[in-house]
């Protein structure tokens, strides 16, 4: 009796733990408007105190980078998480003109064996409900990162930071220049069938050629990546910093839709494998955030405009 009683009390404890949002999550965000992809990237640190959550939540978005603290409730009956009055630039604003929306962030906590996950949304005020479009998320907890001694140093020093960043000359410099064509490596390959697709964001283009650039434009921690196009391997473990890993791409025409995929060969110091890919038609820059681990590849889709129609940014 007492063994049976020991053995509920051990399984208790672990259902308690397992429905706290204590630990590291990261993800995307999209905003949810019709036919219009925008991508955030999304990071929050998470501290819970008695019904009450404390953090750091971190994003990139086109050339923006923002690190914000914020506080929250939790409840752990209804797994809800909810934090007020979280400034999200719009996704509309124009690039060095951004404009902030004041948004609440609401999330329920959904617990499964192969993890966890934060699946919500940012909305709008009231008073700006019809003006901000919500912008829906999924965040994965990322176990590794989630050890209670790198949370607590991330919460406690903090910083606030707005940056705009865009490369540099010397950043522009090319760390390499990938020629596109099939390389071989089986190992990389199945690894990349193996994992789940996420596709990132959707774009149109008005050329058949694109130049193409990844940077690690964040904190350069190791992180290496290998690209593929249309399922193809064009380059592996490439090590992602500030001077960019370059492609000059050729679209396949009897294609609707292209395919560029990232596939982390690591997760670098500082997990998960994060990217900045810049897409240059001739006439529009895209500017993308990409994030995958080991689990997932990152995947753009690539249209081409069709005559007349002006592409999507």
């Amino acid at each position: 009796m007492k063994k049976a009683f020991l053995l509920f009390i051990i399984l208790a404890s672990l259902h308690a733990s397992s429905q706290s949002v204590f630990g590291y999550w990261y993800g995307t965000a999209n905003v949810d408007v019709p036919s219009k992809v925008s991508n955030y990237l999304v990071e929050l640190v998470l501290q819970p105190e008695k019904g009450n959550v404390k953090g750091v939540l971190n994003y990139y978005f086109k050339n923006i980078y923002r690190s914000i603290e914020v506080k929250g409730k939790y409840n752990a009956v209804s797994r809800e998480l909810t934090i007020l009055n979280v400034p999200v630039v719009y996704f509309g604003s124009p690039v060095n003109k951004e404009v902030d929306c004041i948004m609440n962030f609401r999330a329920l906590l959904r617990v499964a064996v192969a993890g966890s996950t934060l699946s919500g949304r940012f909305e709008g005020l009231p008073e700006n409900y019809y003006v901000c479009a919500p912008v829906n998320f999924t965040l994965t907890m990322n176990a590794e990162a989630s050890k209670t001694d790198s949370v607590i140093k991330a919460i406690r020093e903090f910083k606030e930071i707005y940056q705009v960043w865009q490369p540099a000359l010397a950043d522009t410099l090319v760390a390499a220049n990938i020629v596109q064509r099939k390389v071989v490596n089986y190992v990389v390959e199945n690894q990349f069938k193996e994992r789940e697709e996420v596709v990132s964001d959707e774009i149109e283009v008005e050329s058949d050629t694109l130049k193409v650039d990844f940077y690690d434009n964040g904190e350069v921690d190791g992180d290496s990546i290998s690209v593929f196009f249309n399922k193809e391997l064009l380059a592996f473990s490439q090590k992602l910093s500030a001077r960019s890993i370059h492609f000059n791409l050729s679209l396949d025409s009897l294609k609707q839709v292209n395919e560029l995929s990232m596939f982390a060969n690591n997760l670098g110091a500082i997990p998960p494998n994060t990217a900045l890919m810049i897409i240059d038609d001739g006439k529009n820059k895209f500017n993308i955030r990409l994030s995958s681990n080991l689990e997932k590849n990152a995947t753009i889709r690539i249209k081409r405009k069709k005559d007349g129609v002006k592409a999507k940014q």
